[in-house]
């Protein structure tokens, strides 16, 4: 986070929520999905609801920091890539059925680093303007990925963008494509990007800033180390549920 004399560690507070959701959400995942206890769990409305809260909040904050990270985010952009592709692989040996391709850190990885270049130009827009528009594009992008734009029916997309598997990162799956974890780069980046010009907004308020000092206890200390949590949790969570259901 940027070097400032102190740090926000609300923000941290709110990442330590999310990643405590995350880590409950996924130990109920391997319980009812792919333990079988619960096959329908996966479907139901409040359960998608818990599931995109937990995601936009990480995707946000990290928009939103990017600016305080200048000098580590090279380093963090290819790290996060590299993460996911390592779980991709040994979701691939170990739980073929529910293998990762292009999940949250390959979303990650490549947002922070799409934001060298995009920055040269979004710089130049206000914070406000830029906030609206991404969150509008956010929501109208919202599912590209089953083929339409828009609300509701929306407007469908030409076939021919998902009949090329190299753009399935990029928000347009190939038809059979599967992965138990998918972030494509549209409609995220649009929400990345909300989190990165709310930065502006929130630097203009110096009571913004004064409560965002705050730290949470306990949440703000887990916040800080989040990729690590993120890291090991899964791995936990599934020895935990093999010594339990064998």
């Amino acid at each position: 986070m940027e070097a400032q004399k102190k740090r926000y560690c609300l923000v941290d507070g709110i990442r330590g929520v999310a990643i405590v959701n995350m880590a409950v959400f996924h130990f109920l995942y391997d319980v009812f999905i792919v333990y079988g206890k619960n096959p329908l769990w996966y479907g139901l409305p409040a359960i998608h609801i818990w599931q995109q809260m937990i995601c936009q909040t990480f995707i946000f904050i990290s928009g939103f920091v990017w600016q305080w990270g200048m000098e580590g985010n090279l380093r963090r952009g290819l790290s996060f890539n590299l993460y996911g592709f390592v779980i991709s692989l040994v979701t691939l040996i170990i739980i073929p059925s529910e293998t990762i391709w292009f999940g949250i850190l390959n979303f990650m990885g490549c947002a922070v680093l799409l934001m060298f270049p995009l920055q040269k130009v979004i710089k130049k827009v206000s914070p406000a303007w830029g906030l609206g528009i991404c969150f509008v594009l956010f929501i109208l992008c919202k599912q590209i990925q089953h083929g339409y734009i828009g609300i509701g029916g929306g407007i469908q997309v030409p076939a021919v963008f998902y009949s090329i598997k190299i753009l399935t990162p990029f928000g347009f799956p190939f038809p059979g494509f599967k992965s138990s974890d998918y972030f494509p780069m549209i409609p995220w980046m649009f929400l990345y990007l909300c989190g990165y010009f709310f930065n502006g907004i929130f630097r203009e308020h110096d009571t913004w800033k004064a409560a965002a000092r705050f730290k949470v206890p306990v949440l703000s200390a887990i916040g800080s180390r989040t990729i690590w949590i993120y890291l090991l949790h899964q791995p936990v969570s599934m020895l935990v549920c093999s010594l339990v259901f064998g």
